[in-house]
């Protein structure tokens, strides 16, 4: 008999349908969220439910060729850990920890749990202040939070993941913090791509990647999302930094639920959504707060079902964010990039105890005359500009331009479109809006006016244009 017999839990493999593997154990029942292994530890499972006294149901968090009935399973006797500290900096992981990136494991970290609860109300900050993105439309109409959450919502292919990674160039670059990017099953050619583009940013040092990608089984990257805020909280409470975290895409964390719910085999709700879904969001979103030490700032990408706002995916999504940025379609077919749709947007920051009243008014009056336009639209395509009153043309010239000006060229597209990526102040951005409204720039091409940083570029585009133009 073995000397240690109670220092290993072992159990044998019952059945295996696809990603779910039943397991007897005759001993110890291992608790939910149990980390169990097999086949020599190539295959790692999940305890996601204990069915009676002698068996649990599991979900595989690799793939599960090669497992079979009868073969042995170890209890880990501790749930999935995710790496912490120092070392994790500039490295890219997948959801168990492991690095991806080539390089040698990192050595000096601690591993912690990635089931934690959220920090206690007791905790929390309790101001609001603004975070600056360098975007003109976000920064002028639909201001960030330092600490709160932010979604990009948009359907396929509007440029959700190109505003994600522009705002990584740009935060990192001027932020103390830590960036930790998480990619949830998205295309693995993202993220190689996103890594090279921030090593040649050379922001790659303050920055940590975690990916679950398309071709992983549910289970994985159902985690990945805790394993990325399991890091996250250690630069918040530990290191007392502030953090962006970066997800793309969260709609796919609510998709593996939904996969995971099906295999464990629960009853869907609406649409084919997983009972549990309201509950499983929470508890990941509940995690990004910010307390006494340091704030967790997080920006999500929300992939959107047929561009239908109110599948259940999108509707329990907004209702954890302090400002929705939805990506238009339209807007994206008219060139007018970045495609977000300010109408259809809205922040809870946009108020003047929190903006100023300057930045609140000129807000409003942006929104109201891009709205007049918008109500304009039909007249125009049936009887034409001409039919329109003066100061109704009038409004249609500046929205025109506002439009216009609220472009602007990136820095991750430079490659793309041969024009240099710019950033913007907020004080820049205001007096260009300001400035516009003000007639100031009505006698300007509205094309001098496209894809510029600063208001001003738009009478050196103006001089340029001439000069080519004159005989």
């Amino acid at each position: 008999m073995n000397a240690t017999p109670n220092l290993t839990n072992s159990g044998k493999v019952v059945s295996v349908r696809g990603s779910v593997v039943d397991v007897r154990f005759e001993k110890l029942l291992p608790p939910i969220h149990s980390i169990l292994k097999a086949d020599e530890g190539r295959v790692v499972i999940e305890v996601f439910a204990q069915r009676d006294a002698h068996h649990v149901r599991a979900i595989a968090l690799t793939p599960t060729q090669g497992l079979a009935r009868g073969m042995t399973v170890t209890d880990t006797g501790g749930p999935l850990k995710a790496p912490v500290g120092k070392g994790i900096l500039s490295r890219m992981f997948d959801v168990f920890g492991n690095a991806i990136d080539r390089q040698p494991a990192p050595s000096d970290v601690q591993w912690r749990s990635v089931h934690r609860a959220p920090p206690a109300l007791a905790r929390r900050s309790t101001q609001s202040e603004i975070f600056e993105t360098g975007i003109k439309v976000i920064d002028v109409l639909l201001p960030l939070e330092r600490g709160g959450k932010a979604g990009l919502f948009g359907g396929a292919g509007v440029g959700k993941t190109v505003l994600l990674t522009e705002m990584i160039h740009n935060m990192v670059g001027h932020q103390e913090g830590v960036s930790i990017f998480c990619g949830i099953g998205e295309r693995c050619r993202e993220g190689e791509e996103l890594h090279r583009e921030m090593e040649a940013a050379g922001v790659l040092p303050n920055m940590v990647m975690i990916f679950g990608q398309m071709n992983e089984p549910p289970g994985s990257r159902f985690r990945v999302g805790h394993a990325a805020l399991t890091m996250a909280e250690y630069f918040r409470d530990d290191e007392h930094r502030d953090v962006l975290l970066l997800i793309d895409n969260i709609f796919r964390f609510i998709q593996a639920g939904a996969e995971v719910s099906g295999l464990m085999g629960q009853m869907p709700s609406r649409l084919g959504y997983q009972p549990t879904m309201g509950t499983e969001l929470s508890a990941l979103e509940e995690r990004i707060a910010n307390t006494e030490t340091g704030a967790i700032t997080s920006i999500q990408a929300v992939y959107v079902p047929a561009d239908d706002f109110t599948d259940p995916a999108a509707v329990h999504t907004f209702s954890h964010l302090s400002a929705s940025i939805v990506l238009s379609r339209k807007r994206a077919s008219e060139g007018l990039y970045p495609a977000i749709d300010p109408l259809q947007s809205s922040s809870k920051m946009a108020t003047p105890g929190i903006v100023g009243e300057r930045h609140y008014a000129l807000a409003q009056e942006i929104r109201r005359t891009l709205a007049q336009y918008a109500q304009l639209k039909d007249i125009i395509a049936m009887l034409g500009l001409e039919q329109l009153s003066q100061e109704d043309r009038n409004v249609v010239g500046r929205a025109r331009r506002l439009e216009r000006f609220l472009t602007q060229p990136f820095f991750t597209t430079e490659q793309f479109t041969s024009m240099q990526g710019k950033l913007v102040s907020l004080e820049d951005a205001l007096d260009g809006c300001a400035r516009i409204l003000s007639d100031e720039f009505k006698d300007v091409p509205e094309s001098a006016l496209y894809m510029i940083g600063k208001i001003d570029e738009a009478l050196t585009k103006q001089a340029e244009t001439a000069d080519t133009h004159a005989p």
